[in-house]
């Protein structure tokens, strides 16, 4: 599927870039977002979690990263992958009108699988623009992230 294809190479990218940032780099406080790059990788990740945990219609749900010790860009890679690879397996199967009808604080909520994918990929682009104003902030290079420049990368066969 396109979107999570380009979605997963887009964070790929910015691990990429955050990959030479120092931890005190990785944890300075910028006044957008979530603060860090750091806190934002791990928050993306995380939504993408709790997601697929809606997903799977499971009662217990996973405990939120963002509550973890803070991880090396190198184990965030890992924990992406991951992830990624189980979003997109369970966002991929059926159909993209089934709903998901999780509880939370006792309350019910219906999401379709087709809204779910598009959160969570949105979500992501809007954290990996903050990450890229933050990385401008830190006079580092921005990684080429865009849709155009993945098509780019990974022309039609």
């Amino acid at each position: 599927m396109v979107l999570l294809d380009f979605d997963r190479w887009a964070n790929g990218q910015l691990f990429d870039a955050c990959e030479r940032l120092t931890d005190a780099q990785l944890d300075r406080e910028f006044e957008m977002g979530l603060g860090t790059i750091r806190k934002t990788l791990t928050h993306m990740l995380g939504a993408m979690r709790g997601w697929t945990d809606v997903m799977l219609r499971t009662e217990q749900w996973r405990p939120r990263l963002e509550q973890d010790p803070p991880r090396s860009i190198a184990e965030l890679r890992v924990l992406h992958e991951e992830i990624a690879a189980e979003f997109r397996e369970n966002a991929t199967q059926g159909s993209h009108d089934e709903v998901f009808t999780p509880n939370r604080g006792g309350k019910t909520f219906g999401f379709s699988c087709g809204g779910v994918l598009t959160h969570v990929t949105t979500h992501n682009v809007h954290h990996r623009a903050q990450c890229l104003n933050m990385l401008r902030h830190l006079g580092h290079e921005q990684p080429q992230s865009s849709v155009m420049h993945w098509m780019i990368a990974h022309p039609p066969q």
